[in-house]
């Protein structure tokens, strides 16, 4: 046992929310949901085992992180996404102000970095979902959920050297396909926007 007696129902309340968020990110809505479930299941049983070695919040993601890409790499997973991919790939204009400096480095005037980091629009979440799982777990972690590198080496129990390798060849392949695929501009309320281009390929 630990020193510290761990509340199952107080961490549920603290962080359920954040990791159905985060799965939801990673996987998709409908997968999420339930995997978050198994992930508390999980939580609950290991719990007693928890020493405090690691922040609590960074061994809970880790716990998630496994958890989304066992599913990832699931052959039904693959078979599940690849049956989507046409009805999920509409070419709906998007006007959220969201991403685009974090995943471009471009200097955008007038949006709030919290609004940006707060949720994907449906642009940047196909090409996300695109990227390796790895790629896609240090990205989200570090962009979306605001993870320091450090924390997010003790998550995916990687180096530090590996996790700043893995960020900076995900968000060059992400501005490199969303320059491929995106239009990008400031709508009339000064706010960015992208138009998929009209390609052949969909």
């Amino acid at each position: 046992m630990t020193d510290k007696e761990w509340d199952f129902q107080e961490i549920y309340t603290t962080f359920q929310p954040k990791i159905l968020g985060y799965l939801s990110r990673m996987l998709g809505g409908n997968e999420a949901e339930d995997l978050t479930q198994e992930v508390f299941v999980k939580l609950d049983k290991a719990l007693k085992d928890f020493r405090g070695e690691a922040q609590l919040s960074t061994w809970i993601y880790r716990i998630a992180t496994n958890a989304a890409l066992d599913r990832l790499r699931s052959s039904s997973f693959k078979q599940k996404e690849m049956e989507c991919v046409s009805s999920d790939s509409s070419s709906q204009k998007v006007t959220e102000p969201e991403d685009r400096n974090v995943w471009t480095g471009e200097k955008i005037p007038e949006i709030d970095q919290q609004l940006i980091r707060q949720e994907m629009n449906s642009c940047i979440r196909e090409y996300i979902d695109q990227l390796p799982e790895n790629y896609r777990a240090v990205l989200v972690l570090s962009e979306v959920e605001g993870f320091k590198n450090r924390e997010i080496a003790e998550i995916l129990e990687v180096s530090l050297d590996t996790v700043k390798i893995r960020l900076h060849r995900a968000r060059a392949k992400l501005k490199e396909r969303l320059g491929s695929h995106c239009n990008f501009y400031l709508d009339e309320r000064s706010e960015l926007a992208c138009d998929r281009k009209e390609t052949g390929d969909h």
